[in-house]
């Protein structure tokens, strides 16, 4: 989501995750926690919004009732030894009704992440490598914002890449739902 700035926000490194999800309540802005230390998010570009926008109403229409979505407010909490994190997803869903904290999933089956310049490095192996590790994860889904261009991962495959371009259409089984990569770029002019 937005832009991670690449280093601390001042005076916020060797935090818990307790102080950080305490902090997240009061404050307008949104961070990011990595290993103790919380990253301020910038803001996202037109074609972001529009793209994750897009996304996010097809899926939450046909979604089953016993699945949640959410766009980049929702936290996701990955934790293993030595390692804990919280991310702002683009699009996050879940399908478990034991995953409900107010404030953060950690069973998703469906992350997106919409690529900027500013996030794609970190969107392509710090988070793709923590996402890949959650067991109910089935796919993870890159999609680029300044050329029509959707990647999936998916589990079941290995987490081994498919690229598909703007004639094109992919499916998602996580959520049992095709899309056309030209609708994903709905409203979006390319130069």
């Amino acid at each position: 989501m937005g832009v991670a700035v690449s280093t601390p926000a001042l005076g916020k490194a060797g935090f818990t995750a307790d102080k950080y999800l305490q902090g997240e309540k009061l404050t307008t802005e949104k961070h990011e926690f990595v290993n103790g230390s919380i990253y301020a998010m910038g803001g996202a570009s037109d074609k972001h919004g529009l793209i994750a926008g897009n996304l996010f109403a097809s899926i939450h229409a046909r979604l089953p009732d016993v699945c949640e979505v959410f766009i980049s407010d929702m936290k996701l909490h990955t934790s293993k030894v030595g390692d804990e994190c919280f991310y702002y997803p683009d699009i996050l869903v879940t399908c478990d009704a034991t995953d409900n904290d107010p404030y953060f999933r950690e069973k998703p089956v469906l992350i997106i992440e919409v690529l900027s310049s500013s996030t794609e490095r970190i969107d392509r192996t710090e988070k793709r490598e923590r996402y890949q590790a959650i067991f109910e994860l089935q796919e993870y889904v890159l999609v680029a914002q300044d050329t029509p261009r959707v990647e999936v991962y998916r589990r079941n495959q290995a987490w081994q890449g498919e690229e598909f371009s703007i004639e094109q259409s992919f499916s998602l089984a996580s959520v049992d739902m095709e899309f056309k990569v030209q609708d994903v770029y709905r409203r979006i002019a390319f130069a």
